[in-house]
């Protein structure tokens, strides 16, 4: 698909030639989704979280079907950076869009380490994903302010590429967490993740995840993650945010995009359409040329207040 011009957004002085982002932990280590759909129609693509060392993640059952939505608890299975550099990186200037790495850590010295590696390769930008909600044990960094931003700083110091934090729409404290990032180096944050969920199996009694609490995703979130967006648009307008949750139409997109995010991820809805990405874009452009719309700007923040 051939990608109008007034279709691009920035995110500070990063620039993306449309303003989808392909979700992170939804198109693989985007290498091999590129196979299977047009990756042109998204700005850019983040590939699955790695972290220092091989993680084996949770045991099975480890995904489920909840009605309109989805629980995972994988753990975040990778086989560790390095590994990770020697089968995909060499992989990525060939795919023909901008594919940001996500690093993870238990750390803030090993979200540092993975940026680090995750540098040497052709990935233009790195999301810290603070808010991964199914690690065994331990809290997340998303939810806490000052192991936000030690873990910003971290990466900062280890690389100047430019740093997107992935936050939480579990937190209480959307806003303060989000200007400690950005204090601590972020160039943009992203709105958000799945939220914590469980389900459970009323003929076997047995819980859905074999973890039992995993993260919950699709369209039932849309409203949660843009109260998220809303909040720190409006609390910190400078602050270039990606908003992402429960997005499958490009209605979806402009109300993130109204409520004052630059860019928007598509994530869940890549395993029922891998191909949606394409969709949405031509419902996107659409929108535009029905209400005369000539570049994103236009559409960014501009809810209107009763």
């Amino acid at each position: 698909m051939k990608t109008l011009p007034r279709l691009g957004t920035r995110l500070g002085d990063y620039s993306l030639r449309t303003p989808l982002v392909a979700s992170c932990g939804t198109v693989g280590s985007v290498a091999d989704f590129a196979g299977v759909a047009d990756l042109q129609v998204y700005g850019a693509a983040v590939a699955k979280s790695v972290s220092p060392t091989p993680w084996s993640g949770r045991k099975p059952p480890r995904l489920a079907a909840t009605g309109d939505g989805m629980l995972n608890g994988i753990g975040i299975q990778n086989p560790g950076v390095r590994a990770w550099r020697d089968e995909i990186g060499s992989q990525l200037s060939a795919i023909g869009t901008d594919v940001w790495g996500s690093a993870v850590g238990h750390t803030a010295e090993e979200f540092g380490e993975v940026a680090s590696v995750l540098a040497t390769t052709s990935v233009t930008a790195i999301e810290a994903n603070l808010s991964c909600p199914n690690l065994e044990g331990g809290g997340m960094f998303a939810l806490d302010a000052g192991a936000a931003s030690r873990v910003i700083a971290a990466i900062r110091q280890a690389t100047d590429l430019p740093l997107g934090a992935k936050l939480s729409p579990n937190s209480e404290q959307i806003v303060p967490i989000a200007s400690a990032v950005a204090e601590a180096g972020a160039d943009w944050v992203v709105l958000g993740n799945t939220v914590w969920g469980a389900g459970f199996d009323i003929e076997t009694r047995r819980p859905l995840l074999s973890g039992v609490v995993g993260g919950y995703s699709g369209r039932p979130i849309k409203p949660i993650a843009l109260r998220c967006v809303w909040e720190v648009s409006t609390s910190m307008p400078d602050l270039p945010i990606v908003g992402t949750g429960g997005v499958a139409t490009g209605d979806d997109v402009v109300e993130f995009l109204l409520a004052g995010a630059s860019a928007v991820g598509v994530g869940s809805a890549h395993f029922a359409s891998p191909r949606i990405g394409e969709r949405i874009m031509r419902q996107l452009a659409k929108y535009f040329r029905r209400h005369r719309i000539d570049d994103v700007s236009e559409l960014i923040g501009a809810v209107r207040p009763w």
